[in-house]
């Protein structure tokens, strides 16, 4: 059973969301063999103030 957790900063649109889990699902089935019906995605949405890089927060390199 695959379970993929994938982490953006900032949001997403449903539609973005949706392509994403359809991609890795479709992935892993390729890839891998896994069935879609055992792949789990998960997608969680960090907002820029809680992430940084380079020594700074994301959200104060816009």
């Amino acid at each position: 059973m695959p379970y993929v957790n994938v982490k953006v900063a900032g949001k997403l649109t449903k539609d973005q969301k949706r392509k994403i889990v359809e991609g890795v699902t479709k992935l892993l089935e390729e890839v891998a063999g896994k069935p879609p019906s055992a792949t789990y995605v998960v997608i969680e949405e960090v907002d820029r103030d809680n992430w940084g890089k380079e020594g700074k927060l994301l959200s104060d390199r816009d």
